[in-house]
């Protein structure tokens, strides 16, 4: 019943680092957008770039200027090659990026070289966005000595306008934590002592599993806490930061009620500071902050935000045109007051009054009265039918040699999508 959409992965893709590696931007380019149509992606994702590659080699890479091994290309060269591809593309997202040295104490740095190493390519609108930075605002030197710095990336956010973000706020809960930054995911095992199950995808990336608790009482799990709540309230514009657990690695989406009453109720955030470790509480600046969001600004954070960043453009508002897919909640914004009453506000948001998808009620007094098909968002990308058509034979002479997949066997058919919806874009 969702609409969905899916962002192949291209940090650690054989064919994209040859072509970058050799300057040849226009044919990577046309390359991406044949993956795009053969997968029926969206948009062009980014893991830990050129640090799953070197993951295959049982390494991986610390900054933005090391060597990807056997490629003779960085992870700078990546960023700004896939960069100036989307651009070359006119796809309707901007790179969607997870950066290098996530989930690593110190990793703010390198989370805040990576947004300026794309300032210059800017084109009045957002070039680059970051995801799950709360898995990338971490200061110190080691977990001992961890420290929030929400507040420096922020500043960075407030002070440009080619890069958005989005919290990947946890909870404090049991979840399973799954990602294409297969590294990261074997140092997430060798710290909590939980299973693991690591992929290799054959010339494209890789992936990891790790199942994880968040606990209140771990100061570690506390500071991560506060990282995703100081950066949406300290980023001054509701336009540039979205709500997100990046489900399921920080939580369940399904805590998205949660998440909003401590984003708009300082008491409860209080509520939680007051039963974190004192050590964690010195090492955030959530205690200082007064800010609590409005309802319209919870909007923006959590539909009209996400669908301009996502350019869905009947998305995320009621104008003339637009999908109709309301949500209704047993509330009145102007007889609840969220900042003292924010029990009423969870309560009211975890069980929508009626859903409205496409105009139709799927969801009546909180039960499911209609299934409907959701649509599958994809991007009809075009590259330049010469170059496309002069490069073809290469593509699938490279496909039948690197892959052990047959490539008819790869195509991800339109008829196989139950409600298609296909985005035109104009290269």
């Amino acid at each position: 019943m969702v609409d969905k959409a899916c962002f192949p992965v291209f940090g650690n893709n054989w064919l994209v680092m040859e072509y970058l590696s050799e300057g040849k931007v226009d044919e990577c380019a046309a390359f991406v957008a044949w993956m795009l149509q053969m997968t029926k992606g969206y948009a062009v994702k980014i893991v830990n770039p050129g640090g799953i590659e070197a993951w295959a080699w049982g390494k991986n890479v610390s900054s933005l200027d090391d060597q990807v091994p056997h490629f003779n290309i960085t992870p700078r060269e990546i960023l700004r090659g896939l960069c100036k591809v989307n651009r070359l593309l006119n796809l309707p997202h901007a790179i969607h990026v997870h950066p290098n040295n996530l989930g690593k104490p110190g990793n703010f740095e390198t989370t805040i070289e990576t947004m300026d190493c794309l300032r210059d390519l800017s084109a009045g609108k957002p070039v680059l966005h970051m995801t799950h930075v709360q898995f990338e605002g971490y200061g110190g030197k080691d977990w001992f000595s961890v420290t929030s710095e929400a507040s420096e990336i922020a500043d960075y956010v407030n002070s440009h306008d080619h890069v958005t973000v989005d919290m990947g706020q946890i909870i404090f809960t049991d979840t399973t934590t799954m990602t294409a930054d297969g590294p990261f995911q074997y140092q997430l095992h060798l710290l909590s002592g939980n299973k693991w199950m690591n992929f290799d995808v054959e010339i494209e990336s890789g992936a990891g599993i790790v199942p994880f608790t968040y606990k209140r009482s771990n100061a570690v799990n506390a500071v991560q806490w506060a990282v995703g709540l100081e950066l949406a309230l300290l980023v001054k514009d509701p336009w540039k930061v979205y709500l997100t657990t990046d489900h399921p690695n920080g939580g369940p989406f399904t805590s998205y009620p949660k998440v909003i009453s401590w984003l708009m109720s300082e008491k409860a955030r209080q509520r939680i500071v007051s039963k974190i470790p004192r050590g964690a509480k010195r090492r955030t600046c959530l205690e200082s902050i007064d800010r609590e969001l409005t309802f319209s600004e919870i909007a923006v954070l959590t539909r009209a935000g996400t669908a301009r960043a996502l350019g869905l453009k009947d998305k995320g508002h009621l104008a003339v045109g637009a999908d109709a897919d309301i949500a209704v909640y047993p509330l009145n914004p102007k007889l609840v007051d969220p900042s003292s009453d924010y029990r009423t506000l969870v309560k009211a948001f975890k069980n929508a009054s009626y859903v409205l998808k496409g105009g139709q009620i799927v969801v009546s007094e909180g039960s499911i009265v209609k299934s409907i098909d959701g649509k599958t968002f994809w991007v009809d990308a075009k590259a330049p039918a010469d170059l496309l058509s002069s490069m073809l034979p290469e593509f699938e002479s490279k496909f039948a040699e690197y892959y052990t997949v047959r490539l008819e066997n790869y195509v991800i058919q339109e008829s196989y999508l139950s409600q298609s919806a296909p985005v035109p874009t104009a290269a």
